[in-house]
């Protein structure tokens, strides 16, 4: 699944939501705010079937050693018809005990099974619109960025690619993460998180083959610069070091599309 794009690489909007293209070709506008809700409700959804399962195996201990259901309905049913005088024999007491313990707990048992089948599926539920979520929040904004339209030679997806991972969804907003394991900072704003495009803007600076991603100056050792003749006033170049940085899917992208940069030494 993947964000749709218009003629000039602005996401496409339906009803103030952006619009997803899923594997099948067909298109769909995704609700986060839906989403987040979703999220929500099954995580408390599971939380209950969780307190239950623990609930149901703590009462299996009062019953350890029960195994045999039909003998402890039947152990049962006979204490039951029995005078106090009858039960005076120890072997058989005992015997009525395993048989109870054992219904007990096979029926624990098949209750815990069920509530964790139940709590698998919820959790995959949860688990998929996370990775949703995560895939608006995060690709949306390397997508709408100021910073990546103004300042970045390379497709947002591909830059995506490089830095994506080093952000994460929390409450409701996108966080980006040093090298470090730490939250990005902001310069400006004393005490507060950094906003995505200066994260970013932190993550590309640190980067040792910046040059090659970023939009020519005019100035040599640019690795994404106007060329100096031969093939348009407007083509891009890129030092091999740089390409050779780049992982193969990204390398054939940038080489497959109209503004492909000439591989300089």
């Amino acid at each position: 699944m993947k964000l749709k794009l218009d003629e000039a690489g602005h996401v496409v909007v339906a009803d103030g939501k952006p619009v997803y293209v899923h594997e099948d070709g067909k298109e769909a506008p995704f609700d986060a705010v839906h989403t987040l809700a979703t999220i929500t409700r099954l995580n408390g959804e599971a939380k209950g079937h969780r307190e239950r399962a623990e609930k149901a195996e703590g009462s299996l201990k009062a019953f350890e050693g029960i195994e045999d259901v039909d003998a402890a309905r039947k152990a049962l049913e006979t204490v039951k018809n029995l005078s106090a005088g009858d039960l005076v024999k120890s072997e058989k007491v005992e015997e009525i005990k395993a048989a109870a313990k054992k219904a007990a707990e096979e029926q624990v048992a098949a209750a815990a099974k069920a509530s964790n089948e139940q709590i698998k599926v919820l959790t995959e539920s949860r688990d998929g619109l996370q990775r949703e979520l995560y895939g608006e929040k995060v690709g949306g904004s390397f997508t709408r960025s100021k910073y990546v339209s103004e300042k970045i030679a390379i497709p947002p997806d591909m830059l995506q690619a490089r830095f994506g991972d080093r952000f994460k969804v929390e409450n409701g907003r996108v966080v980006g993460y040093g090298q470090d394991g730490q939250p990005i900072y902001s310069r400006t704003r004393a005490g507060e998180i950094a906003d995505f495009d200066e994260a970013l803007e932190s993550m590309v600076d640190a980067y040792p083959y910046r040059d090659s991603i970023l939009k020519g100056t005019g100035s040599s050792g640019s690795g994404a610069r106007p060329s100096n003749g031969g093939g348009g006033g407007d083509k891009k170049t890129m030092t091999q070091a740089a390409f050779d940085a780049l992982p193969p899917m990204q390398q054939a992208k940038l080489m497959s599309g109209a503004d492909r940069p000439a591989i300089v030494g």
